[in-house]
């Protein structure tokens, strides 16, 4: 994709507005990003993103549930009390060890959502769509069995089984 800009260069940096529900989109290189003053990061620390995210730092109501008698984690040694001193985690397993403290924060952060839907390239190939639609299905398959909604269950399955 050409940058919107100089229609030169490689876009490489996609930038998206969303100003009273009108969504826009601008796709620019790197050099005429730098001159119109956007800042580029390559690299964000996760607790700056954790921040962006969640706008302010948990509160002790928010962490209160377990904080006092919460166990450290058994591969780094990481605390909620840790948590809400850095706003960052010592390790994948934190995020299964604390999950319940951490399940408002998360959801407050992303509307609601507890899965990580992702978004499918549009120059992906078909097989790769094909792969992310099927584990699509599958967790709404899987949500649909745990809330006993067999009928939908077996409309998904079926559409899995089609599309493999």
């Amino acid at each position: 994709m050409q940058c919107e800009i100089c229609k030169k260069s490689e876009a490489t940096i996609h930038l998206t507005e969303i100003v009273d529900g009108i969504r826009t989109e601008m796709h620019i290189c790197e050099n005429c990003a730098a001159e119109q003053g956007i800042a580029l990061k390559s690299q964000i620390p996760i607790s700056e993103l954790l921040n962006g995210l969640l706008s302010v730092q948990p509160t002790d109501e928010q962490l209160r549930g377990r904080a006092g008698q919460a166990p450290a984690c058994p591969k780094c040694g990481f605390t909620l009390e840790k948590f809400r001193e850095k706003a960052l985690l010592g390790c994948p397993c934190d995020y299964e060890l604390f999950k319940e403290d951490l399940s408002p924060l998360i959801k407050k952060a992303q509307n609601g959502k507890m899965v990580h839907c992702g978004k499918v390239p549009s120059k992906a190939s078909s097989g790769t769509k094909k792969e992310v639609e099927i584990a699509n299905l599958r967790q709404k398959l899987d949500a649909a069995v745990k809330s006993e909604d067999y009928e939908t269950a077996a409309k998904l399955r079926d559409k899995i089984n089609q599309l493999e």
